[in-house]
């Protein structure tokens, strides 16, 4: 019996974005006419909050599939910075998303209108679990492959299930309520648009940081230190810096070793800092290591005359 062949990360990320795209084509959808039909506009919302999902979806996609190329001469630092491009550009759909939605909910809450069908909220139920199921996947796989796009997409998935549930809890309002009660549902899709709209500008701040080469997690940031400290004849660390690429990490530190140790040694020693540090943290694209004489190697400065 043949083995089959493991699936390599980028695939998963990519299959995970992939699907996102399929959920989010059919639930738009359904939403959509669901919300027409149904006299429902926060369904409608909703559905259109969905279809900035789907957009966002296939920017995730995309980016996912661009940061998985190789280093190239012109790209000496790979494409990983293509997902916090593609986290951006889903963090703006959303806040797009949200003052849309607003907007066309103080309209709808001035205007009168009928009350929404009972049978959307058999809709919505079903959009809640399927979403919800899809955002605990996926941030798995984000949470996994340390995917920064992948996590925006989650909370996407996320944010559809909070707004839907809003929606499900405003139709309930405005049927249990009756006459005079009809624009609950609007308030709903109004509350909706602020929850969006605090998603996306969360969204933002983490994707701009990536971008602005914020310094990684302080567990990421130790794991590294650690690793580098164990190092036999590493004497101290002077400066760590660490940022996000996409999936992965570029290091930059300066190794601290006797003053005395020939440049051939302090090469090797080199090697074997940025072996235990890729060992340490695999997700580590590359390493420079900057070799410095330990203070307390060096002669005692003197008073006497040259």
């Amino acid at each position: 019996m043949v083995a089959s062949a493991p699936v390599r990360p980028d695939h998963i990320a990519a299959r995970a974005a992939a699907l996102g795209i399929a959920v989010n084509l059919g639930l738009t959808i359904a939403k959509l006419v669901g919300g027409l039909v149904g006299h429902s506009y926060a369904l409608v919302a909703d559905a259109v909050e969905s279809g900035f999902d789907l957009f966002g979806s296939l920017a995730v996609w995309t980016g996912v599939r661009i940061a998985d190329r190789d280093a190239t001469n012109e790209y000496p630092f790979g494409f990983g910075k293509a997902e916090a491009l593609a986290g951006a550009s889903v963090a703006l759909l959303l806040l797009l998303a949200s003052i849309g939605i607003a907007v066309a909910s103080i309209y709808e809450i001035r205007t009168p209108h009928h009350a929404p069908a009972p049978w959307t909220l058999g809709v919505l139920a079903a959009v809640i679990v399927i979403k919800e199921l899809m955002a605990r996947r996926v941030r798995r796989v984000a949470a996994a492959e340390g995917s920064t796009a992948l996590a925006a997409d989650a909370q996407h998935h996320r944010s559809d299930a909070i707004t839907s549930a809003a929606a499900f809890l405003g139709i309930s309002v405005a049927l249990l309520g009756g006459e005079g009660w009809e624009s609950a549902d609007d308030w709903a899709a109004l509350v909706a648009a602020g929850i969006i709209a605090w998603n996306g500008f969360s969204l933002l701040r983490s994707a701009v940081a990536d971008l602005m080469d914020r310094i990684a997690s302080p567990d990421v940031v130790q794991a590294i230190r650690t690793a580098a400290s164990a190092v036999d004849d590493v004497r101290a660390i002077e400066k760590l810096a660490v940022r996000r690429a996409g999936r992965g990490y570029w290091v930059d530190i300066h190794v601290q070793a006797d003053a005395r140790m020939s440049l051939d040694t302090a090469h090797i020693l080199s090697g074997k800092v940025k072996g235990a540090i890729r060992s340490a943290t695999p997700q580590v694209l590359g390493v420079l290591v900057h070799m410095e004489p330990h203070t307390d190697a060096l002669p005692s400065p003197t008073s006497e005359p040259f």
